[in-house]
């Protein structure tokens, strides 16, 4: 008798039919500059995916090195030989481009936790393409807005020469109202500024908005702290986030920036990741890691809503976003980018720890310029 119940029991586990896997190609940057960007990505990726319990989601991580090639290599690896069913994680705008046209035109869904450029966004948008972080402008846009409040009339701007850098620059000349003293392009991954300080002295502006994201924000306002100019500066949140603000140190107090989350965010979704990933990894979380595990519970919520070998249903659940998200309410517009709320922070020293505090809102239940050009 036990040995036909148990027969019996095993006949009934191989007829239950397995969940079918969902299978995650994250491709990011892991070395060299800008590698604690891709570092936070995937760390706030793993932390949801490990939280969730799910075992039907895997995920096949890669090193890009910022490398455009190397990104486009993985990819095709990814879909060809890996057969991912989604792709992840870039940093890079001139990376995101050489690679999601690719990878959507294969039938592929990405999803994007970082690099949100405009020709994405507009004419180049597609309904397999989602970006959970924000569209390239936003973060400049909002410190157009609030240069206005401040007061300022005469700015400096200053970003990389890549295509996130131009949307930088034309985002924040969007909104601010004032005059361009003068308009700068760096090489990406510069990291003397001795040159373009001299220019901001000369320049008699009277503010100076900067784009650098990773090592070159580090450079760029040690350098400037060092060069006794005082002039002050407004930036996006790339260039104060929580992996840059302890290399900087002391040369960042009270300047302020704009970000779309930070860790003081109240609602309960926030105050559980920021919890979970000092507990998960010894550090506090940055802005690139709350994007990185937002992009993964909206992904397990389309996972648990729809199978993605069904591509319109599975489309339809991650249009949906229903999931918790770290900054409260979170919805798409209709290019599949988000509208949301862009806050105006301030850097502070909490104990030893330098970091942001959220002192007002810039733009609420903001969206992007380019949607009107998509056609979806």
């Amino acid at each position: 008798m036990q040995k036909i119940l148990l027969t019996a029991a095993i006949a009934a586990m191989l007829a239950t039919p397995a969940l079918p896997e969902t299978k995650v190609g994250m491709i990011t940057t892991l070395s060299g500059g800008g590698a604690g960007l891709g570092i936070d990505v995937r760390d706030g990726f793993m932390l949801a995916i490990k939280q969730s319990g799910r075992d039907d989601i895997e995920v096949v991580i890669e090193d890009d090195q910022r490398k455009p090639d190397i990104a486009v290599q993985l990819a095709d690896k990814m879909i060809q030989s890996e057969k991912v069913d989604v792709l992840t994680g870039i940093i890079w705008s001139n990376l995101a481009m050489a690679v999601v046209p690719s990878v959507t035109a294969q039938g592929k869904f990405y999803l994007s936790p970082n690099a949100g450029p405009s020709q994405l966004a507009g004419k180049g948008c597609h309904e397999n393409y989602f970006n959970v972080a924000w569209q390239n402008d936003n973060l400049h846009e909002a410190a157009g807005a609030y240069a206005n409040t401040a007061g300022y009339a005469n700015s400096f701007i200053m970003a990389p020469n890549y295509p996130a850098g131009t949307d930088a620059l034309n985002g924040y000349k969007r909104f601010f109202k004032g005059e361009v003293a003068n308009e700068v392009y760096t090489q990406l991954g510069q990291t003397d500024y001795a040159a373009e300080i001299s220019q901001i002295r000369a320049s008699g502006a009277d503010s100076v908005f900067f784009f650098l994201p990773g090592g070159m924000g580090i450079s760029f306002l040690k350098q400037y702290a060092d060069s006794g100019v005082d002039i002050p500066v407004v930036g996006p949140a790339f260039s104060f986030d929580q992996g840059i603000l302890q290399a900087v140190g002391e040369a960042a107090l009270g300047v302020v920036n704009t970000s779309q989350w930070n860790k003081d965010i109240d609602n309960p979704a926030n105050a559980g990741f920021v919890e979970s990933f000092q507990a998960e990894y010894g550090r506090l979380p940055s802005l690139y890691a709350s994007q990185g595990f937002d992009t993964a519970n909206l992904l397990i919520s389309a996972v648990e809503a729809a199978d993605v070998m069904n591509a319109a249903a599975f489309r339809d659940a991650l249009r949906a976003a229903d999931f918790d998200s770290t900054r409260g309410a979170f919805a798409f517009g209709t290019n599949h980018h988000p509208v949301q709320t862009i806050y105006v922070r301030e850097v502070i020293r909490e104990g030893d720890v330098f970091t942001n505090r959220i002192i007002g809102a810039a733009l609420e239940n903001h969206s992007d310029a380019y949607a009107v050009d998509c056609s979806m």
